[in-house]
């Protein structure tokens, strides 16, 4: 392909995915997934204009990667160990149930296949997907409402943020079960290995961070060797444990995650991500999707993944918080903060393309879990604070905070 051919490609998917994102966000639904429905109509499913192309692959890749970047350093880390077990616990049990029920509901449609079998692991990795939270709708959504500083709201992010690592954890087992043949025992050898790596390696590389930010806070140095930093991870997982670049990007994103700077060079990934990188790779999503293989019978799977994927959230997180003594209501609003799905959701898909553990159709499902959950757990939500009191906009001294105040709480959050 002509080097003028890649500039017209690209040039047409970012004037695509920016007007059906600002079309997706007028009808209240993220602007991802109006990013998506640009690369679909603009792609070989439908108009024909921009192909798959190599040169397109790499910068996806390159996309999802710092998109798992910045979610590292987002993390809060002093949050997570503050909600301690009770987040953890709800987290788990979130990962769990749909693991297992998007297992079984692959099993139930295209049959149960042997342990070890590519139809297992293709099972397996239908509950992966199923495993993933993104918390940025529910969190918009508990601050209009009042309560993302409550117990519940805090409770739904710290869950969230662990969901995510966990999520991302089974992901690395099941991608190394399956691309390999490596026994068992080889694949957790290596993830431990990894583990140990980027904690010594992660440690080190923190300090020389932390000098860095001492003396040179703010500057545009710090940011590069961060993005160099990210890039380094990505490739040592996959070139020597065997691991998703995407892991080692997370990774990265960890270890600087409790820089003061960290918000500064979040913001300036956050700048490639949105200019370039994020709307192609969320349109290369779309240019992969192939209705060709889609029939009823995968119609009426796709149904029965939303309704399985939404439910296995609302029960896994919501039957622990009632363990840990959460009363119904907040239990429900527990288990209903966490069914949404996002980003995450569309990188473990897509990372499972990639080896070839799930096909370009299947995306469709994925897209359609993303739409409704992101629809209905706002309403959810909405209808059960309503009539609640808003703990947020009351001081300790029972008056509200002016509207300056209100600002700097959801500028620092």
């Amino acid at each position: 392909m002509a080097a003028y051919e890649c500039f017209k490609d690209l040039a047409i998917i970012l004037i695509a995915a920016k007007l059906f994102g600002l079309v997706a966000k007028k009808l209240k639904a993220p602007q991802v997934v109006g990013q998506i429905a640009a690369g679909l109509i603009i792609g070989p499913s439908m108009l024909g204009i921009v192909n798959q192309s190599d040169f397109i692959v790499m910068l996806a890749e390159i996309g999802v990667v710092l998109l798992m970047f910045s979610a590292g350093l987002e993390t809060n880390l002093k949050e997570l160990v503050k909600t301690g077990p009770v987040a953890l616990s709800i987290a788990c049990a979130g990962v769990f149930v749909p693991l297992v029920l998007g297992w079984a509901l692959y099993g139930a449609f295209f049959g149960f296949a042997p342990f070890g079998s590519d139809e297992f692991f293709r099972g397996v990795f239908i509950g992966t997907i199923m495993t993933a939270t993104s918390v940025s709708i529910t969190v918009q959504t508990l601050r209009e409402l009042g309560h993302l500083k409550g117990r519940v709201g805090t409770i739904i992010v710290s869950s969230a943020i662990i969901d995510d690592v966990i999520g991302i954890i089974v992901l690395t087992f099941v991608i190394g079960f399956r691309s390999t043949d490596a026994k068992p025992a080889e694949v957790a050898i290596k993830t431990l290995l990894f583990i140990l790596f980027s904690i010594v390696v992660g440690f080190l590389i923190y300090m020389l961070f932390k000098v860095l930010d001492k003396h040179s806070l703010h500057h545009r140095r710090i940011p590069i060797f961060g993005l160099a930093l990210c890039f380094i991870m990505a490739y040592c997982a996959e070139k020597f444990f065997g691991i998703a670049d995407i892991t080692g990007a997370y990774v990265a994103g960890i270890i600087l995650c409790n820089l003061r700077d960290a918000e500064y060079i979040a913001g300036k990934m956050d700048i490639s991500s949105y200019m370039l990188f994020g709307p192609v790779f969320f349109a290369s999503i779309g240019l992969k999707t192939n209705f060709d293989g889609f029939t009823l019978s995968l119609l009426w799977f796709s149904l029965a993944f939303v309704i399985v994927a939404l439910a296995a959230k609302v029960v896994g997180c919501g039957l622990m918080a009632k363990i840990w003594k959460f009363n119904n209501k907040d239990s429900l609003k527990i288990g209903v903060g966490m069914m949404t799905r996002g980003e995450v959701a569309l990188i473990v898909a897509q990372k499972g393309l990639a080896v070839g553990m799930v096909e370009p159709k299947y995306f469709t499902s994925v897209i359609l879990l993303i739409l409704c959950s992101s629809v209905a757990s706002p309403i959810l939500l909405k209808l059960l604070y309503r009539g609640e009191d808003k703990p947020d906009h009351i001081t300790v001294s029972g008056h509200s905070p002016d509207i300056d105040e209100t600002d700097e709480v959801i500028e620092d959050f």
